[in-house]
């Protein structure tokens, strides 16, 4: 073989030998920056103090005393945040929590508008209001979230809270949802966002770690109970590697692609799940296959960059008809059925006005005129 051949033939092994070129670097996530205190950051606090045994709230009206911060928390039996949040909420206690919740009865929704903290003031806050809701059969529940986040374990404790309780989750176009709020929105049943929903490393206080590893251990406990968490939830354990990653001063906005890529947009997985063989029993297998397509559809259609939760509303509500919703069957199961509830109940209002009105008129017309009239001091 000539010598020129054999030197061509050794070339090419020899770069077919060479190591294929590096993969070109992920493309950087954009982050914000944090200050980094307490107050924006998630927070771990390490094994809970020993607790005196709980008391079930169900079974009685004599409630443990626990503080609410003023003005972070406020109770509406609408849906229409456009005309307010409703009244405020300052107290916990059982009568005055019963007393604010009671007119939703007549609506059939309650909203809980939430500003503040993640903290134990908050997990007892979903505690007792989806006690009075259940006890009120009030079946309709938003939880109308807008928080920078605070302590892991109570988010923990609060979404198993929430996870029972059939809570539908609100970040509002004015709202955030930062840090271990995220643990929240992945207890919901259904998840409307439009707000901004952003990441970042856990701080660990009190903390013993003198050492990076010793932090590490700590951590690693923490990740755990994280991961069974966002587990039985049905979101992606990718959100815990996230906490243990991105710096705690700054914060990794998620875009829309990665809320629903994560399961913290639309339907909870896990619950869905759960609704698909309750309902496949009780409604039928059409009924099924109908609201699959919708909530698809809407989540196409109605869940795009931009879009206000009131806009993302009332496109559904637009959308639902094509899919044979509301159901004859199966109303209250329906997509959107709280708007129905609403409607219906404030139709009843006001044919109960427009019956009473007549009646009020005739009893006024029997009452002697003289006494329709003002009366004036006697002339002297």
């Amino acid at each position: 073989m000539p010598v020129r051949i054999v030197v061509c033939v050794a070339l090419i092994l020899l770069s077919a030998c060479k190591p294929a070129p590096p993969a070109p670097a992920p493309a950087v996530v954009a982050v914000e920056t944090a200050n980094g205190s307490e107050e924006s950051g998630a927070i771990s606090v390490g094994k809970a103090a020993t607790r005196k045994e709980k008391i079930d709230l169900s079974k009685t009206t004599e409630w443990p005393n626990v503080p609410l911060t003023a003005g972070v928390t406020q109770v509406s039996c609408e849906l229409d945040y456009s005309q307010g949040d409703g009244q405020p909420l300052d107290s916990l206690d059982f009568l005055q929590l019963a007393d604010a919740i009671k007119p939703c009865k007549q609506t059939g929704v309650v909203r809980l508008r939430y500003t503040g903290k993640i903290n134990a003031e908050f997990t007892a806050l979903m505690e007792r209001v989806s006690n009075i809701a259940q006890r009120m059969d009030i079946q309709e529940r938003v939880l109308d979230i807008s928080s920078s986040g605070g302590q892991v374990e109570d988010a923990i404790r609060a979404g198993d809270i929430i996870g029972a309780s059939q809570w539908t989750l609100w970040v509002r176009e004015d709202a955030i949802c930062h840090s271990s709020c995220v643990l929240i929105l992945a207890a919901g049943d259904q998840r409307v966002i439009a707000g901004r929903v952003g990441i970042h490393r856990m701080m660990r206080i009190n903390s013993k770690a003198t050492t990076r590893a010793e932090l590490s251990q700590e951590l690693r406990e923490v990740y755990a109970q994280l991961k069974d968490y966002l587990e039985r939830n049905g979101a992606a354990v990718t959100i815990a590697d996230l906490m243990m990653t991105v710096p705690n001063r700054k914060l990794r906005l998620l875009d829309n692609g990665e809320l629903m890529e994560y399961g913290l947009q639309g339907a909870n997985a896990a619950q869905d799940d759960l609704d698909r063989i309750r309902l496949t029993r009780d409604c039928g297998e059409d009924f099924v296959r109908r609201r699959d397509e919708f909530l698809l559809a809407f989540t196409r259609r109605c869940g795009a960059p931009g879009f206000a939760v009131e806009e993302m509303n009332a496109c559904g509500l637009a959308l639902r008809g094509d899919y044979g919703f509301p159901d004859q069957t199966c109303p209250h199961e329906s997509p959107l059925a709280e708007f129905d509830r609403r409607l219906s109940a404030r139709g009843e209002r006001e044919k109960a006005e427009s019956l009473a009105a007549p009646a009020a008129a005739g009893s006024a017309a029997l009452v002697p005129q003289e006494t329709l009239e003002p009366t004036g001091p006697e002339d002297g």
